[in-house]
């Protein structure tokens, strides 16, 4: 017995003795698992630690180079960039860095998603005139030192929230196609279409299933959707030589537009048609609020949209068009990266005529003191095919055309202040302020490698205004783009541009 149990004491402490040795051995920890990927969204996707949201995280970088212009990617068809002298850029250069993030949430309610994008954007500086000044007793031209300044500056694309079909925020308009003002190209100043830039709305998106949509919304329209309400008792000299063609006399906000979009999307392609009313709210006559005002005046745009994909042409090749009319909401068509004012100087072989110069101006409405608004009607299409040569190699051809007219009231009004205050030399009866507004172009893009692309879009601009040929105007001193004080041909005006650019998408 003695034996058996120093035998069973011993096994238990050579046991515990193991164990002691076995707990003291260095023991590899579980990894933990710190970033998680969230495949419910699509790749690039995360969870948040310790959270049920998923997060992405994208954006790019990107340098562009204008030639022919003192933007990017706009034309030379106003201030000094029209005025086609030693004042205008021979280029313009500008570096970008975006940010964005996607993140989205599974509720009982559905998917909760929030949305933000922000750039920071660096524009090369620009001599642009500041007028004349007086030297000794001399008159002598100066430019101003703060435009030659090179400038950084933030700005925020989208901001939303997007919950059970509501979308909450600065997002793009529903009024506007997928590729918005861009059907093929890279150039911002393409009329036809509702524009880019996003607009804070409050909308709702009904989804019917394979394909189809419907979206209502309430969008702000200050000052994103309004181009001019002009008063042309105030149009002064100077302001008619720019293209300006009365006192602006925009009131403060009354109504946001109202947008309503029907969208079909299929494997075939998109087609989609979208409608906006805008209320056009003018401010006084006068210098106070006892001079009166006129009444507001509702206006309207409709748009149709369609794009065709898989094209006999090529895999991935497209042909994206649209068609827009509007009246009395001109942004619908001249889309916000556009002037609305323009002045493109030229050379002349009219005698007595310095040069030549076309000139034109949007707005929504026009009036004068004491009368009501008279809304400005305009038309316009745009469209753009690209090709894939390869994976490495894409090529488009792209345009678009803006048309505006004027009532016969709203002509008389306009007219009146041309022949009085720049003795046109036709009279009313050659005095049209209509015009129309064209845009081709060509691009070209090589991806080298994933999400490194170089481009260059070459783009021509046209100015077609209405005037009757051989018509002249007497132009005041154009101090700021350094034009004298003589007599200038009315004529049609076209620029070139060329951008090029290097984009990278992470």
């Amino acid at each position: 017995m003695k034996l058996t149990k120093g035998l069973i004491l011993g096994s238990a402490a050579l046991f515990a003795g193991a164990g002691a040795q076995a707990a003291d051995l260095p023991v590899k920890a579980k990894p933990i698992e710190y970033v998680k990927i969230c495949s419910l969204y699509g790749a690039g996707f995360y969870y948040i630690p310790g959270t049920d949201t998923c997060i992405k995280l994208g954006g790019y970088m990107r340098v562009s180079l204008g030639l022919g212009t003192n933007g990017i990617i706009v034309p030379s068809d106003s201030g000094v960039a029209g005025a086609q002298n030693r004042l205008r850029n021979y280029y313009t250069s500008q570096a970008r860095f975006d940010l964005n993030v996607d993140t989205r949430t599974a509720t009982e309610y559905g998917v909760v998603r929030t949305f933000f994008e922000g750039v920071q954007t660096w524009n090369a500086g620009g001599y642009s005139g500041a007028g004349t000044t007086a030297t000794n007793g001399a008159t002598s031209y100066s430019t101003s030192i703060a435009s030659q300044i090179a400038a950084g500056s933030i700005g925020v694309y989208y901001a939303f929230i997007q919950f059970a079909g509501f979308t909450i925020g600065k997002a793009q308009s529903q009024f506007s196609s997928p590729w918005t003002n861009y059907p093929a190209n890279s150039f911002d100043g393409l009329p036809g279409a509702g524009g880019w830039n996003p607009v804070n709305q409050f909308a709702y998106t009904f989804d019917f299933g394979q394909g189809i949509s419907a979206s209502l919304s309430a969008e702000d329209q200050v000052a994103q959707s309004t181009t001019s309400i002009w008063n042309v008792s105030g149009a002064t000299a100077a302001g008619l030589a720019s293209g300006v063609f009365g006192a602006n006399d925009i009131g403060g906000s009354r109504s946001p537009d109202l947008v309503a979009m029907l969208r079909v999307d299929q494997a075939w392609g998109l087609i989609q048609a979208s409608a906006a009313a805008h209320d056009n709210h003018a401010a006084y006559y006068g210098a106070d609020e006892t001079s009166g005002h006129p009444n507001d005046k509702w206006g309207w745009a409709g748009q149709l949209a369609l794009s065709i994909k898989n094209i006999p042409t090529g895999p991935g090749d497209t042909i994206n068009l649209s068609g827009v009319y509007t009246n009395g909401a001109s942004r619908y068509n001249f889309q916000q990266y556009m002037s609305t004012s323009f002045a493109m100087y030229g050379g002349t072989g009219l005698p007595g005529a310095y040069q030549s110069l076309g000139v034109a101006g949007v707005s929504d409405s026009v009036f004068v003191t004491g009368s009501g608004q008279e809304l400005t009607t305009t038309y316009g299409f745009q469209g753009g095919y690209t090709h894939n040569w390869n994976p490495n190699w894409n090529s488009a051809v792209y345009g678009g055309l803006g048309a505006v007219r004027y009532n016969d009231t709203a002509k008389g009004y306009i007219c009146g202040a041309f022949v009085a205050t720049l003795a046109l030399s036709s009279g009313r009866a050659g005095c049209n302020p209509n015009f129309n507004y064209g845009v081709v172009g060509l691009v070209t893009r090589w991806t080298p490698v994933k999400n490194l692309t170089f481009t260059a879009d070459l783009s021509y601009t046209m100015l077609d205004q209405k005037f009757a040929g051989g018509s002249t105007v007497a132009l005041p001193l154009q101090s700021g783009i350094a034009k004298p004080a003589t007599v200038y041909e009315l004529k049609d005006q076209n620029t070139l541009a060329l951008l090029l650019r290097a984009t990278r998408i992470w």
